[in-house]
């Protein structure tokens, strides 16, 4: 149970990464795709905050040198695109039918706590596993 409370502490901040990171772009930035570099931005920011939590905190895994470490965060991305995919038909859906910021949002959180659960059980199965 403890581990799971963590589990979602942790995707609730990378997730508050990932939208606060979105805001930040979109009121420094106002040109052509502004929304849509903005999610990407905020997703990879997402990204880097969760791998670093998930990777010390969750899995208490260690990596043997930095080459080691890139292979393990490359791996761990490749999982997170279906949950990308999952989460960007959220946001993106949510744009198109409410054309708000708040719904805009909403979707993008929904998004990210699907995915975020199948990310875990991918995570757990595929990536943070023992190197003999």
């Amino acid at each position: 149970m403890r581990l799971t409370i963590f589990y979602i502490l942790f995707a609730a901040i990378a997730s508050f990464a990932n939208i606060f990171a979105q805001d930040v772009f979109v009121r420094l930035y106002h040109g052509v795709y502004a929304i849509t570099l903005s999610i990407f931005v905020g997703t990879f920011i997402g990204l880097l905050v969760k791998y670093w939590l998930d990777k010390r905190y969750i899995f208490r895994f260690r990596t043997l040198s930095a080459a080691h470490d890139i292979r393990t965060f490359v791996l761990y991305s490749a999982m997170g695109v279906l949950t990308t995919v999952i989460f960007w038909a959220f946001e993106f859906g949510f744009q198109e039918i409410f054309q708000t910021k708040q719904m805009r949002y909403l979707g993008g959180l929904l998004g990210l706590s699907l995915g975020y659960f199948l990310k875990y059980k991918m995570d757990k199965r595929f990536v943070f596993v023992a190197v003999d």
